[in-house]
């Protein structure tokens, strides 16, 4: 179980390092994949036998999902008010961010797998994962590609949305979880819960979405 514990040990490090040094570059996440990306090239380790060992931190995926219900229902009366603008928001957003993500691909004339692949990344890695059956993407590219784009969403949109004036807690919290999902809304409950719910409806939303339009071109 020595990688398991390796990712733990990386993950308490990034928070270390992220309490001492308060900077949007100082991402938990982020430093855990750089640590743990690291040891296992060193180590010529196989992804597989990574994933093994450190399943029982992919079961606990679920349940930290389901636990974002709890700050949606405190919040419910202010959610109730602006529904129909954190609707619009976040649909704008993701539909923005895949039209990005399919564009960008084409221009810079990447592979084909690496173009249906990113087709999904706004989404989460889990709904990647299984959305790559549909779209034809190598499953495991489509995971990897769905996570650093909620790295670099959660290092890079924080202060872009402060540079640009869009500070009110709903705006912030839609941007980050309809573009990098998860880890954006990690990264945004550090701003606050109100930030933290409309990132949780975003994050949602684009899931909802990246799935319909999945569907739709699949047939």
């Amino acid at each position: 179980m020595i990688w398991l514990a390796l990712t733990i040990t990386a993950f308490v490090l990034g928070l270390w390092a992220q309490t001492r040094w308060r900077s949007p570059l100082i991402n938990p996440t982020l430093i855990a994949t750089l640590i743990v990306a690291l040891a296992l090239l060193l180590s010529r380790t196989p992804y597989p036998e990574y994933t093994a060992q450190a399943r029982p931190l992919s079961l606990l995926l679920s349940p930290a999902v389901v636990a974002l219900a709890v700050p949606l229902y405190r919040q419910r009366a202010l959610l109730t008010r602006q529904g129909p603008a954190l609707i619009v928001g976040s649909l704008a957003g993701t539909l923005t961010a895949v039209g990005l993500d399919t564009w960008l691909p084409r221009m810079l004339h990447l592979s084909t797998e690496a173009q249906r692949a990113l087709i999904t990344a706004p989404a989460t890695s889990g709904v990647a994962v299984v959305l790559a059956e549909y779209t034809g993407a190598p499953p495991t590219l489509a995971a990897t590609l769905a996570v650093l784009s909620g790295l670099i969403g959660a290092v890079v949109l924080p202060p872009f949305l402060t540079f640009i004036g869009v500070r009110r807690p709903l705006a912030r919290g839609l941007a980050m979880g309809s573009v990098a999902h998860g880890i954006g809304t990690a990264r945004a409950r550090e701003e606050g819960e109100q930030v933290g719910v409309a990132s949780s409806i975003g994050m949602g939303l684009a899931a909802l979405l990246i799935s319909v339009l999945v569907a739709l071109l699949s047939r």
